[in-house]
């Protein structure tokens, strides 16, 4: 073994830090997470005294480095490299530290910590002596123990020498899970899979929920948010996807329905549908991908009007951006380019002429009187396909989406 290699990664957490008496169950979802997100890696996570450690077991830095960038509660973490319990060996281990990063740094400080009281130099014995050697061997650098650029951190334990001097930010916010379940409307567009993304990052556990409206809607609209929710696999290792026959009851509101009011009635209705699934299924909100003003069913109005048909909380973590930045965040996450493929969803296709921007509660409840609501929804709920995604999956679907492709050709 050289000294090069990377032992194992020290994780620092986020907000789960502030948690109090609960502190113990958010970390145990986070390494949870973490093990679920590295499935099919040999690595093991371990929690002592409040810190957590990804021991690699010859697995690649790399490749577990950017899995950790996108598992949330992690705000940072660095890569330990191991050295022999010798001040020479510990020395070149350091300075090796140092000059592997990135960024050449101009301040450093070195901050020795020493578990192993039987090794023969005191902590600050060894700052010293660590410190020195980087100097006399890099050019353009100083020591600043107030604020420098980088911290070299050598800890010594009882087997060997640990050195670490890079320091890697992480996805931040709370560990999924810790904040309960949300079922996500997906619509296919680039908003909702933002939404998700959102929901995730303040703790929640994200099912999906489509509406497919075949023949009117294609195969390859299914296919796009199935690939979406594959996208938002690598933030948790799992999501679990709703696929609901929406056709039957689009052709009634078609058939029954104003065409100003059907957005209106055909969104109260998704939201019946996923609040059912949400029973099932043990999610105690709703998380949509609504902007204010962004199309006729998200005015406010419109809100209210769709509202009075839960009580359960609407999550829309989009409200307040604009859609600019909604386009930043689905691109860092690798969604927007599935997103725009040209793919209509049962939105878009019965998107009539001119919608109703100020609905009122009032005539929406009159059309629905036209309506077998009930019989309508629990056929839908009953129909509706479960599929659940991982990361490993994804080969398998697009597999099948390229023989759909050149069955299409036929």
């Amino acid at each position: 073994m050289t000294q090069t290699q990377v032992e194992f990664i020290l994780i620092r957490y986020g907000e789960l830090a502030l948690k109090g008496k609960n502190r113990k169950k958010f970390e145990d979802q986070l390494a949870q997470n973490i093990r679920t997100t590295m499935s099919g890696l040999n690595i093991q996570v371990k929690r002592v005294f409040g810190r957590m450690y990804v021991y690699l077991n010859g697995e690649d830095y790399h490749k577990v480095a950017s899995k950790l960038q996108k598992v949330f509660g992690i705000k940072s973490f660095s890569p330990a490299l191991k050295s022999e319990l010798d001040v020479e060996k510990i020395k070149e281990t350091a300075l090796y530290a140092i000059q592997r990063l990135p960024q050449k740094p101009h301040t450093f400080k070195v901050n020795t910590r020493r578990p192993n009281k039987s090794f023969p130099y005191a902590s600050a014995e060894m700052n010293r002596h660590i410190g020195a050697h980087i100097l006399v061997n890099t050019e353009d650098i100083k020591v600043d123990v107030h604020d420098p650029d980088v911290e070299v951190l050598v800890e010594i334990r009882e087997d060997a020498a640990y050195i670490m001097s890079e320091k890697v930010e992480g996805s931040g916010g709370l560990p999924v899970g810790t904040s309960g379940k949300a079922m996500l409307m997906l619509s296919g567009g680039i908003d909702s899979p933002v939404a998700g993304y959102l929901c995730m990052k303040r703790g929640l556990r994200v099912e999906g929920v489509h509406f497919h409206s075949y023949p009117f809607t294609s195969e390859r609209a299914k296919q796009k948010v199935v690939d979406l929710s594959q996208k938002l696999t690598q933030f948790v290792g799992q999501v679990k996807l709703h696929v609901v026959p929406f056709t039957e009851i689009q052709t009634e509101i078609k058939k029954h329905v104003p065409e100003e009011y059907s957005i209106t009635i055909m969104r109260r209705i998704m939201v019946r549908i996923t609040e059912k699934l949400a029973e099932l299924n043990r999610a105690k909100a709703l998380a949509t991908g609504d902007n204010v003003g962004q199309v006729a069913s998200q005015t406010i109005e419109s809100m209210h009007t769709i509202n009075e048909v839960t009580n359960y909380p609407i999550l829309r973590p989009l409200v307040t951006m604009d859609k600019l930045e909604i386009i930043d965040i689905a691109k860092s996450i690798d969604t927007y380019d599935i997103s725009i493929l040209p793919y209509e969803d049962c939105c878009t296709v019965f998107q009539p002429k001119n919608p109703k921007t100020k609905p009122t509660r009032k005539q929406a409840n009159r059309f629905e009187e036209r309506l077998d609501l009930a019989q309508l929804i629990d056929n839908a709920v009953e129909k509706t396909e479960v599929l659940r995604l991982t990361p490993e999956t994804q080969g398998e679907t697009k597999e099948e989406e390229h023989h759909k492709a050149i069955n299409d050709l036929f």
